[in-house]
């Protein structure tokens, strides 16, 4: 049986990455964009970072251009956006495409766990983004795909995918269920 253990990828450095290297931890996966209106979410991940990371929480962030063309940097400019505008120090991997025929097997893997479950309405942004979505992209409406940067997938130290949060979930808002894992 496949798990989250069984991928490599490459660092947004380019260096080959094993996911078994991040075995015992609590993971915490999420595709990113720099030029979103959930971009401030970094600094909400940064802090959950440096709060946990000693407990044994890791951060693994995948920059991605499939939604709006919000992440349109090279690897170096995503990397050096993001520390020097949000001090990011948690684990940034090389751009992926997270949906669609071509999406990272890990992503595929993730949406494959745990289904879309819809946005939070009373998130200010949860019924723009549906509105976005349905009249500029429906067909990312279907299926359990990723919707849109900042989605994020909490995993226990076994390797097991507990939880999905949509881009209207805010990192501070999982803290109880981070704290549950560690």
């Amino acid at each position: 049986m496949m798990s989250i253990y069984d991928f490599n990828l490459k660092s947004i450095r380019g260096k080959e990455q094993s996911l078994a290297d991040y075995k015992g931890k609590v993971l915490i996966i999420v595709n990113t964009a720099s030029k979103c209106g959930f971009t401030p979410q970094y600094q909400e991940l940064q802090s959950l970072y440096t709060k946990y990371a000693n407990q044994g929480l890791e951060i693994l962030g995948f920059p991605s251009n499939q939604f709006a063309e919000q992440e349109p940097g090279t690897n170096a400019e995503v990397q050096n956006f993001c520390q020097v505008n949000y001090g990011v120090t948690f684990p940034l991997f090389e751009k992926i495409d997270v949906r669609g025929e071509n999406a990272h097997p890990l992503f595929q893997y993730l949406t494959g766990q745990i289904p879309f479950q819809g946005f939070d309405y009373n998130h200010p942004i949860g019924e723009k983004l549906h509105g976005v979505l349905k009249e500029r992209f429906p067909e990312f409406l279907e299926g359990d795909s990723i919707k849109w940067n900042f989605t994020k997938f909490l995993i226990d130290r076994s390797g097991k995918v507990i939880q999905r949060y949509e881009p209207t979930t805010l990192p501070s808002a999982m803290q109880a269920d981070i704290e549950k894992l560690l």
